[in-house]
């Protein structure tokens, strides 16, 4: 009998970043400048995955894809992230889901990072965007959200409710 490898799975909260009109910028500022902003953008957000206890599994040219063993962590890790992106000029826009991934050579895979690409892909500048799944997860935490209504994720079955973090 041949047993196939299976991927390694865990249950996490995935967190996508992404730079708000960054082909704009980068053509306002041109490749040097541009250079050195990203450079600066992945330092401040490393920073703060470090203080959260994040894990950076890759950037993404303007942003970044990073997991958390708890969704509170995460939605602070979003936060200060897109409040310390201000400092240096840009506006962040970020998602977060939690779900099951597959673990495979340092990358994360699967239907939950999908749809958390998804749900960041709907954030506004400057806001943290999350699943109700994330929402559900951190009740009785304190964190506040404001309902973003029913949505359709390409690719991902059923409409998914989506909440901004405050307010």
């Amino acid at each position: 009998m041949r047993h196939e490898h299976q991927p390694d799975r865990v249950l996490t909260t995935i967190l996508f970043t992404d730079i708000v009109e960054s082909t704009e910028r980068a053509a306002a500022l041109g490749d040097t400048r541009w250079r050195d902003l990203l450079q600066q953008h992945d330092r401040l957000v490393r920073r703060e995955l470090d203080r959260h206890r994040g894990r950076e599994v890759k950037t993404l040219g303007d942003g970044v894809l990073a997991t958390f063993d708890g969704p509170a962590r995460g939605i602070g890790c979003a936060r200060a992230i897109c409040e310390q992106a201000n400092t240096i000029g840009v506006d962040v826009r970020a998602g977060l889901h939690s779900g099951e991934v597959d673990l495979v050579n340092g990358d994360v895979g699967g239907i939950a990072v999908h749809i958390d690409a998804r749900v960041a892909g709907k954030a506004g500048s400057g806001e943290v965007l999350v699943s109700s799944t994330v929402k559900d997860l951190v009740v009785g935490s304190g964190l506040t959200f404001s309902d973003r209504g029913a949505h359709s994720l390409k690719g991902a079955p059923g409409e998914w409710r989506l909440y901004a973090v405050g307010g």
